[in-house]
């Protein structure tokens, strides 16, 4: 693994910390701390923000000061405030990804034997791994999610299926069947981003990377059998052809006006999709399977997001403090009740206010089979290469093989494994 850039960025944050074993006065604890919460600022901020004044109330030693920082430019701005020492917060929200990057840096503190990780053995065990990184714990598990099978009940009964497909070939057929008996198309693919391509790869036993043997598998037989098999359900009509252009959106409003029966997507998408006019009415329309399996397996990727404490900050207790405070069960369960949220700790699956919620109740199953993500520092760039590459695949002008080789490729100048 080439991490000769990490360990460079991670020198320059050492020198630009404050040196507190070479005599220079450690600054005084205030017990003030900022929090850089990452969620969606409509949907999920407003409840974050009643959490904190909960906590500030019943904390009157230690204060948070909120601050919404959009998804999308957070992890390069904690970096680049992390770098120069100013400017970072005391505690991220961070994404499942970011974490194995930002420890590699230097820029996240070790969170084992603190009161931050309080009862570690009640997190899930996929969600946790998302937290570890060379042996120590760098974050607290927040959410997790994961790809399910989502489908059109009524579609389904129409083309003569009364329960979801549970493989891949009875994918394809309920698919076809669909295309067939109704007005509707029976399956649209997300098919230029890889984190949507991995349900395939799991049930043809595949993966990315070999992260043990520092072994490139992108391209191997499993990930080949794993394209072909997307290629195939576009080919074959059992899904329609996609768009190469804003596909997720186009994914999402076809399924939701009832143009198209299945896709696979995550628990973040269901309040847009039960506002749609396939569901609006009928909110039992909407089902949620686990994502179908294959001949080598079955599985489904991996997301959430975690707290991580700046390795940099001067308000350890207040920190460790307030992730104990927002890691809790009762934390948990509050969020998940009134948002949906999928929780991490197993606990809270078991409280009714949680398990009745309609989003929990569903993706639970889908929960339990998600696979580990690849939590390396370079595991946050690992789908750009599948943006590159898929889409001459799906058009025709690539096959899987030679779509698959120049993700490889990508991999091996990014990571020095063959």
């Amino acid at each position: 693994m080439r991490l000769a850039p990490i360990a460079a960025a991670a020198l320059g944050l050492a020198l630009a910390l404050p040196a507190c074993g070479t005599g220079a006065p450690a600054p005084e604890a205030t017990g003030e701390i900022t929090f850089w919460d990452t969620s969606d600022a409509t949907t999920e901020a407003p409840a974050v923000r009643r959490l904190i004044d909960e906590f500030n109330a019943a904390h009157p030693d230690y204060t948070v000061h909120y601050e919404n920082v959009p998804f999308a430019d957070a992890q390069d701005t904690f970096k680049t405030a992390a770098q120069s020492g100013d400017g970072a917060p005391d505690v991220l929200r961070a994404d499942v990804g970011w974490v194995a990057e930002l420890a590699a840096l230097g820029y996240l503190a070790p969170l084992d034997g603190t009161p931050a990780l309080e009862d570690p053995d009640d997190f899930l065990p996929t969600p946790y791994s998302s937290t570890r990184y060379e042996g120590a714990t760098y974050a607290v598990p927040q959410v997790t999610d994961a790809l399910g099978l989502l489908y059109n009940t009524e579609l389904l009964a129409e083309a003569g299926h009364t329960e979801p497909p549970a493989t891949m070939a009875d994918l394809k057929r309920a698919a076809l069947d669909v295309g067939e008996r109704t007005d509707a198309d029976g399956l649209y693919l997300n098919a230029a981003d890889g984190f949507f391509l991995l349900p395939h790869y799991y049930a043809h036993g595949g993966d990315l990377l070999d992260t043990e043997a520092q072994r490139i598998t992108v391209n191997d037989g499993a990930g080949v059998a794993a394209l072909e098999e997307v290629l195939d359900l576009i080919e074959s009509g059992a899904a329609a052809r996609p768009a190469l252009t804003d596909t997720y959106a186009t994914m999402q409003t076809a399924f939701k006006e009832g143009d198209v029966a299945m896709i696979f997507n995550g628990p973040w998408a269901m309040g847009d999709l039960r506002a749609g006019s396939a569901f609006a009415e009928d909110p039992a329309n909407l089902g949620v399977a686990p994502v179908p399996a294959g001949p080598g397996g079955q599985g489904s990727p991996t997301g959430g997001h975690d707290y991580a404490v700046y390795a940099g900050s001067g308000e350890a207790e207040a920190a460790h403090a307030f992730i104990r405070f927002m890691a809790s069960a009762d934390t948990q369960a509050a969020l998940s009740e009134e948002l949906g949220l999928l929780p991490t700790r197993a606990s809270v699956y078991e409280r009714e206010e949680v398990a009745s919620h309609p989003t929990v109740r569903d993706f639970a199953p889908v929960v339990e089979t998600a696979r580990p993500g690849v939590w390396i520092p370079e595991g946050g760039t690992l789908f750009e290469p599948f943006t590159k590459q898929l889409p001459a695949a799906v058009s025709g002008s690539a096959t899987a093989q030679e779509a698959l080789d120049g993700v490889a490729a990508d991999y091996r100048a990014a990571l020095g494994w063959d």
